[in-house]
Order: structure tokens, then sequence, then C-alpha cells
């Protein structure tokens, strides 16, 4: 069975299910989430995405991201992928959510509620290389620097939810 996602309305109320690639092509508002993960040296672990995504291969974004499934809750499903991805769990943290679109070149459009979360991690990541290229960990202010000098390098949604969250993440460091 192909992917799906919980297509909602402005307030995250679910109105119904749709595969995950049609719902892109077609723009809808559609339930996800980005994880944020620091060290104790209150650096961000960045992940470059892998060669093979069918979009934003080989580009920096957070720690992880996906889509709820249907019955999952956003930190059980923040969880789940940031195992999957990055290859270990720890605590999270929903911090807020919001709504951003960000077309991209394939046609394909990210129109997404977004749970924002964030959590503690010390150690090395075990990184799932169909999902992942490399990582790194980075202090905030250098990646708004970076992200200010070379935006080609980031995903188009992490530039977007790195603005909108960059205050409530660093209070949580």
């Amino acid at each position: 069975m192909k992917e799906q996602v919980i297509l909602v309305d402005k307030q995250d109320n679910p109105i119904g299910l749709m595969e995950k690639i049609e719902a892109h092509e077609k723009a809808l508002l559609h339930r996800a989430f980005s994880v944020f993960i620091f060290n104790n040296k209150g650096e961000l672990m960045l992940q470059q995405r892998a060669a093979e995504k069918y979009h934003s291969p080989l580009l920096w974004t957070n720690t992880c991201c996906s889509h709820q499934r249907d019955g999952e809750t956003s930190l059980e499903a923040g969880k789940r992928r940031l195992q999957e991805e990055m290859g270990f769990v720890c605590e999270l943290e929903e911090v807020f959510w919001f709504i951003y679109k960000a077309p991209f070149d394939n046609g394909l459009t990210e129109h997404e509620l977004d749970h924002v979360m964030v959590g503690k991690f010390d150690n090395a990541p075990v990184i799932n290389k169909e999902e992942v290229e490399a990582y790194k960990w980075m202090k905030l202010e250098d990646v708004k620097s970076d992200i200010e000098k070379q935006p080609e390098i980031y995903t188009e949604w992490f530039k977007i939810i790195f603005k909108e969250s960059y205050q409530k993440i660093s209070n949580f460091i």
C-alpha cells in the first residue's frame, strides 16, 4: 500500500486521507512534523538528504521530518521517523505548529500543517543511507548565517521552518 497523509483543515482537524504523492501534486493541506535534535553543546543535528530522494536530494535540512500515519500521534511519528532515518530514539517535546506552502520545480508542493518537535541526544546517529547521505552538528547562529550565505544547499521547507521557529527552538537549548 502506498504511503498516505492525513488531510487537515487550518485548525488541524482531520478531513480525510490521500496518497502522499497525490496530496503533494494537488498542494492539499496535510499534517506533517519536523524534528530538531540538539546536543549538550546546544548544536543542532542537521541531515543531508540521500541522493536518491524524489525531491530535494543532497540538500541539508533539520534532523528529520515526515508525515504522521493515520491513528499515530505527532510524538509517536517523530520517534518512529527518527529511528528509521537516524537510527536512534529520544524523548521529544512538541513546541508549536504552523502552516506553510513551498512549491518545487518538479511540480510538487509541500502544503503542510507542521508540528515542530525538539529533543536532546549526545551520540552519533546510525544513519539509514537510503534516507540520509550525511549528518553534522551546527550552532543555530551558524545555521542562520549559512542559510543567508548559501540558501541553495538547504531544503525549502527547512528555510521556512527555521525562520519561523528560530526563536522558539532556541529557547529549548
